[in-house]
């Protein structure tokens, strides 16, 4: 049997956390900015379903947090000494 000696590490470091989280939290924010916009009526459209914010800036938005998400993942701590 194997006895573990060493402390436990965790698979990044806090930075990585940090960039994680932060994608995370723009992603949402783009869903966020994505919802709404329907008509209560159905005999009723609504223009605003097309509007700038639904169309462009709430999908831009969850691209950049995907790739921050990707960043933080694959960028590794600089080993300063």
């Amino acid at each position: 049997m194997k006895k573990n000696t060493g402390s436990k590490k965790f698979l990044f470091e806090k930075r990585n956390y940090r960039f994680l989280f932060l994608a995370l939290g723009i992603i949402a924010l783009g869903f966020i900015l994505m919802a709404g916009g329907g008509s209560e009526d159905p005999n009723y459209f609504n223009e605003e379903i097309f509007n700038f914010r639904r169309i462009r800036l709430a999908p831009t938005l969850v691209l950049i947090g995907f790739g921050v998400a990707m960043y933080s993942i694959l960028t590794k701590e600089s080993t300063k000494k």
